[in-house]
């Protein structure tokens, strides 16, 4: 074997078609582009989403919803998550940075403490907010609750 010999595998280059090169070729003529119409002309260009006429699937299913603009987005933990902080960490205080440094939270996120779990340690926790169940959690625990 040398390189005089290599050839590619079997099957896998194929020669392209050459469109509009003579009538002789078998795709001279029209060109694969049909008979007349806009398609068939050189310029033409589909709108997006035109399907030939019938009406769009944009204007055929109605409007509906809203984004409320002024929806804020917490991020949940749990305190059963305070709670293995706490203990691997050796932690008293549990705030923003503590999580963030965790890796529980990125940088912009508000915080919402829940509480599914149990809780034995005695934690200061701040967050932006908390719920009922969580907040009874801490503080029959000993611990106390900051809200940002």
């Amino acid at each position: 074997m040398d390189l005089s010999n290599l050839k590619p595998a079997a099957g896998s280059v194929k020669t392209r078609k050459r469109i509009g090169r003579g009538s002789g070729s078998g795709l001279g003529g029209t060109s694969t582009r049909g008979h007349k119409g806009a398609q068939s002309r050189s310029g033409y260009s589909r709108k997006v989403g035109f399907e030939g006429g019938q009406m769009p699937i944009q204007r055929r299913l109605p409007k509906f919803g809203f984004k409320n603009i002024n929806r804020v987005e917490y991020k949940a933990i749990n305190i059963q998550t305070l709670e293995t902080l706490a203990t691997s960490a050796n932690l008293s205080k549990i705030g923003i940075e503590e999580l963030k440094s965790a890796g529980f939270i990125s940088k912009n996120a508000q915080v919402k403490i829940l509480g599914k779990g149990e809780l034995t340690a005695t934690l200061e926790v701040s967050a932006h907010a908390f719920s009922k169940s969580a907040e009874e959690a801490i503080t029959k625990a000993g611990g106390t609750v900051v809200k940002l």
